[in-house]
């Protein structure tokens, strides 16, 4: 039982991480396309509150992992340690163009530092997608538990492919939070944006189905086998359909919603389908590292549970006030960023 709630709670630390740090991707990948400085401004202001407290949960959910899992920790990371390098840089990049824009007045470095937020979301949103398609895939575990494959490997075409379908839903978050944030001409112009990112994940995605049947059909048996796992399926179909219908109702506050539901239920069918491994080997499935053989002594899964259940709520409850206080629509008459 105590394999099994660290396999879920991790799963759930990413799927927040996910949904809010999404957006702050999105946000970063649409940036570039703001009309003028002024537009630009009113694009960071809507995550500069936030943005640094949303990777938290990336944090959070790494150290569960170390901590519950190591051995899965060991060698997912040793395995992609060049590309979490390089999600590494793309996020020290976004940080730094976030914060020192606005520390100068030369136009040209305002440029700069703005094609550093949008590369560094940009290359983070699709090395994100990367590392879960290879995951989904399967990466070349021995019977030892060590990786054995390359950096090269990595970046198979169904784990690029996944890498665009991981762009398309992080812009598209970030495009119905801006729709949310702002108002007048430029929500007109984002909400815009958003029906036809809509329109774009929704064909990735079914590609992306369709494609994993065929490259991971062990991840569909649990669907076949156990029938409420459909529910998570369905999570997403409804999200999926409710959302371009509260976009062109102008009911932005559900756009989001059913934004991140539709997140929610992807990682969670993810989740369901591939549980319990945790890496899935491609030389052979039985030398996957799960939930079971990869983990932690129970008296340190226990430990562990008693200080998530103090902690997460604590920064579930920060996290809650932050965007309460800060919450509502940005425009140019305040200052920041």
């Amino acid at each position: 039982m105590l394999n099994t709630i660290w396999f879920l709670l991790i799963a759930v630390l990413m799927t927040i991480y996910a949904i809010l740090d999404g957006f702050d991707l999105g946000v970063g990948n649409l940036h570039l396309f703001a009309k003028g400085e002024e537009e630009r401004r009113l694009f960071i202001k809507s995550i500069g509150p936030v943005w640094d407290g949303n990777e938290v949960w990336l944090l959070t959910g790494g150290g569960a992992l170390f901590s519950a899992f190591p051995p899965v920790y060991a060698t997912v990371f040793s395995g992609f340690y060049l590309a979490m390098m390089l999600v590494l840089v793309a996020l020290i990049m976004r940080a730094v163009g976030v914060e020192f824009r606005s520390k100068v007045e030369s136009p040209s470095l305002k440029a700069l530092w703005d094609k550093f937020f949008f590369l560094g979301s940009f290359l983070a949103s699709i090395l994100f997608g990367v590392a879960v398609g290879n995951l989904m895939r399967g990466i070349p575990i021995d019977e030892t538990g060590t990786f054995t494959g390359s950096f090269l490997g990595l970046l198979n075409p169904y784990s690029v492919f996944m890498g665009i379908v991981s762009l398309a839903m992080f812009t598209l978050q970030g495009a119905t939070y801006l729709a949310l944030r702002t108002a007048g001409g430029l929500r007109e112009r984002v909400s815009g944006w958003a029906v036809r990112l809509w329109a774009a994940f929704a064909v990735l995605y079914l590609v992306a189905a369709f494609w994993t049947l065929g490259v991971s059909p062990h991840l569909y048996h649990r669907y076949y086998s156990v029938g409420w796992h459909w529910v998570t399926i369905a999570l997403f179909v409804a999200a999926m359909v409710a959302l371009p219908v509260f976009l062109k109702g102008r009911r932005f506050g559900w756009a989001f919603a059913s934004s991140s539901l539709a997140i929610a239920g992807l990682t969670s069918t993810l989740a369901l389908s591939a549980y319990p491994m945790l890496a899935p080997s491609s030389t052979n499935l039985d030398y996957s590292l799960t939930a079971f053989n990869a983990s932690s002594s129970p008296l340190t899964l226990q430990t562990m549970l008693i200080l998530a259940l103090i902690g997460v709520p604590l920064v579930l409850g920060y996290t809650v006030y932050i965007y309460s206080v800060f919450m509502g629509k940005v425009d140019g008459s305040t200052p920041g960023y």
